[in-house]
């Protein structure tokens, strides 16, 4: 059995805001081991148009999203919670293998089980292109810094 991931369910709001930097400062290690550790082991993900089981098919997608989206820098938003529930929405930068950059924004609905580990994802995104120029993500890859803009800050 897995460790629990605190915060555990239910949610408050600060509770809720903990689990989506967490979520945010993971994926933004680009790491999709360390990553797929915050899912139970039978996980259910919609991630646009690919529906993915287990935590097994969530690592090969993160390794095929990663090498494809260069430089990813993310960050997350709180958007409203409830009970075992989490709805965020996020945007993210990255640059293609043909040196195009391209701005994803996106929601995500979330649902909890009781260890703390994320047990479905819902994920709809739309990627816009954009210059490097247009970039707002300059953090030093790894996690966003804590004086970092939020989305709202940014005007996203």
């Amino acid at each position: 059995m897995d460790t629990p991931r605190p915060p555990l369910p239910p949610f408050d709001e600060t509770a809720a805001r903990q689990k989506v930097r967490a979520a945010e400062d993971a994926w933004n290690t680009r790491d999709p081991e360390r990553v797929s550790l915050a899912y139970t082991p039978d996980t259910i993900w919609r991630n646009r148009s690919e529906f993915l089981h287990g935590r097994a098919e969530v690592v090969g997608f993160l390794r095929r999203k990663w090498a494809r989206e260069l430089e990813y820098r993310l960050i997350k938003e709180l958007w409203a919670f409830g009970e075992n529930r989490i709805a965020v929405r996020f945007v993210y930068e990255w640059r293609d293998a043909e040196d195009r950059w391209w701005r994803s924004h996106g929601n995500e609905n979330w649902e909890f089980a009781a260890s703390g580990h994320m047990h479905r994802r819902h994920a709809s995104i739309n990627d816009v292109a954009i210059t490097e120029s247009e970039r707002l993500f300059r953090w030093p890859q790894g996690p966003r810094p804590a004086d970092h803009p939020s989305l709202s800050e940014l005007g996203l």
